[in-house]
């Protein structure tokens, strides 16, 4: 039988509080907090135990008392950063879905190391399974099978992570404006190689970076789309119930 993660205990059955002797020198939220203050500042290639427990006023190990390894801490550093999702709601799936993805996106625009983080294979705690129970209670009675509700999660959360990391990578915050500055001089002196191309950066840009919102919305067409079809309904025009800016 196979060992569980040392850290779903930590995720899942923390240590109580001793209601007697010595009050414990350091706490696992404490721990976690430093530690994704370190990430916060330089990235998460910089957290390291000795770093942690010198922020902390602790020697490292000191801090292996509490955690045993850095798999550990980054399992707890990402529990704490991820905070808790939108509360249970009655709105329409798709207002609860529009919100969720937008307060996704703000976690990840706090926390970029989170992207390196959840890139891994990696123990899942009771905050993150709680953002994924959102999605799926969404859509839960309006005709999807349990595997497209997962789906529908993977797909918003993909979305929401890949723009996360173009901001990121970004020098200026705008990946879009940035990628214009690059392709329209190439693109026009091509013009007749790429005449698509040309004719759709010939447009005037709207000065905002769509593609989060363009992206969020269309999936939310689609899934629309496939509830209406469930139902036996038509589905309403495309595009016509955007998702709100981020």
């Amino acid at each position: 039988m196979t060992e569980p993660h040392p850290a779903l205990r930590l995720l899942w059955e923390p240590p109580a509080r001793p209601t007697r002797g010595p009050k414990p020198g350091l706490t696992l939220e404490s721990i976690a907090r430093a530690g994704i203050e370190a990430a916060d500042a330089e990235g998460l290639a910089a957290v390291s135990m000795q770093r942690v427990a010198g922020l902390l006023g602790h020697t490292k190990m000191a801090l292996y008392r509490y955690v045993p390894g850095k798999a550990e801490l980054v399992a707890l550093m990402i529990e704490h950063a991820a905070g808790d999702p939108p509360p249970p709601s009655d709105a329409p799936w798709r207002e609860q879905l529009t919100d969720w993805a937008r307060r996704m996106s703000a976690v990840l625009t706090a926390h970029p190391w989170l992207l390196d983080a959840l890139a891994a294979p990696r123990p899942t705690g009771p905050r993150e399974l709680a953002w994924l129970e959102r999605v799926v209670a969404a859509l839960d009675g309006h005709g999807l099978s349990g595997a497209e509700r997962m789906d529908a999660a993977v797909l918003l959360v993909g979305h929401v992570r890949t723009i996360a990391a173009q901001h990121r990578q970004s020098r200026d915050g705008s990946p879009e404006a940035e990628l214009l500055r690059a392709l329209v001089p190439l693109v026009h002196t091509h013009a007749t190689r790429y005449p698509a191309l040309a004719a759709a950066l010939t447009e005037p840009p709207d000065g905002r970076d769509n593609a989060y919102d363009f992206g969020i919305a269309r999936i939310l067409d689609g899934l629309a789309a496939l509830i209406d079809h469930r139902r036996g309904s038509p589905s309403p025009a495309a595009g016509t119930d955007r998702a709100p800016d981020a």
